[in-house]
């Protein structure tokens, strides 16, 4: 196979993009091959066993059309519980973003020698200091005194591992006394939580909704050349947790090109709120402040970054201005197609992505 030879600016264009797909592109038999090398068969077969109980179709059936599924769309089971593959018709499958489908879009824009420049959280702090808006301190680099100057500065701290997604690792503290600073030090460096971050305080506005976690939005961006399109734009809510993550019983509601909740929330395992169930609050209609903002700062950060094309970023909202917690160069699709947020088509996004890395509007 001819290689390809990589722009050195990599601004990315859709020729481009055709040309490394020919190099990156998994034949369809060799991903559900190697798939079903991996496949956890027992969480396949009680996954279809949960389906059953929702929708009544035989087990069975449920099975093999879980196979045709991973043949024909390159979706998971999980993918087929988590998007409600059971429900909908082939065409209406077919524009989804399915496991394999995000695979796909990594592998063409975001090149794996890239991936750290996003992976390491003390990297991305540093590329993008300017955009993220708090202090923070590296415990390989600092000793005692250093870290007890700054829990002077900064009394409430949230510490994270260098790497590692779904808000594994990271906790909170609210830290006084010299003995316990000390003890803390050697805690954190024990466990690998090198990153020491001053705790973010939210927008009045956005606390209503859930006040436990910093609610933040998730917005996905792909570039094309330099125009960068915005291809998804949610908030993920709390729900229990001082963490608003999906995998640690969050919520996720679509948030508009105004900046308005547009959906009911929705958890992981698709379940539809309408309401809070912790605040009360009505979520759809609730307007996010400074929402261009923020739009405008992950558009421009996308830009700092062209060594990548397919980002997440994760945005807190304060009372002043939008900041950056964190990007993805490896966006967990099982935000992007719940039932309760699409329309009565129930059609997915995997058109919409497909037209901004063509370059066309979305």
């Amino acid at each position: 196979m001819e290689s390809v030879e990589i722009p050195r600016n990599l601004l990315y264009n859709f020729d481009y993009y055709k040309k490394r797909g020919q190099m990156v592109k998994m034949p369809k038999l060799q991903y559900v091959l190697r798939r079903m090398k991996e496949m956890d068969y027992k969480k396949m077969l009680d996954t279809a066993k949960t389906i059953h109980q929702r929708c009544g179709k035989n087990t069975l059936f449920l099975l093999a059309d879980m196979a045709w599924c991973g043949f024909r769309y390159q979706a998971g089971y999980m993918d087929y519980l988590v998007f409600e593959f059971y429900t909908l018709n082939g065409a209406q499958r077919r524009t989804y973003i399915t496991r394999g489908q995000s695979n796909r879009f990594v592998r063409l824009l975001n090149p794996r020698e890239n991936w750290h420049l996003l992976e390491d959280k003390i990297e991305f702090l540093k590329r993008f200091d300017g955009f993220h808006g708090r202090d923070w301190i590296d415990l390989r680099e600092c000793g005692p005194e250093a870290f007890e100057a700054f829990l002077e500065k900064h009394p409430k701290i949230i510490v994270k591992p260098l790497e590692g997604t779904c808000g594994r690792g990271i906790e909170f503290f609210e830290v006084s006394g010299n003995s316990r600073i000390a003890g803390l030090y050697d805690m954190l460096r024990a466990n690998g939580q090198y990153l020491v971050e001053a705790v973010i305080i939210q927008h009045p506005d956005i606390a209503k909704i859930y006040p436990l976690s910093v609610n933040t939005l998730r917005l996905v961006t792909i570039r094309n050349q330099d125009t960068v399109h915005i291809v998804f734009s949610s908030m993920r809510i709390g729900n229990g947790l001082r963490v608003d993550n999906l995998n640690s019983g969050g919520m996720a509601v679509i948030v508009d090109e105004n900046g308005i909740i547009s959906t009911p929330g929705a958890d992981k395992a698709g379940k539809a709120y309408y309401q809070h169930p912790y605040t009360g609050v009505t979520l759809v209609g609730c307007k996010i402040p400074l929402y261009q903002e923020a739009v405008e700062m992950v558009k421009k950060a996308a830009l700092q970054i062209p060594e990548l094309g397919y980002i997440a970023w994760d945005v807190a909202i304060t009372e002043t201005s939008p900041l950056l917690i964190e990007a993805n160069h490896f966006p967990g699709h099982d935000i992007y197609q719940f039932q309760v947020h699409l329309g009565p088509d129930k059609i997915g996004l995997l058109p919409r992505f497909e037209k901004a890395i063509a370059g066309l509007e979305v």
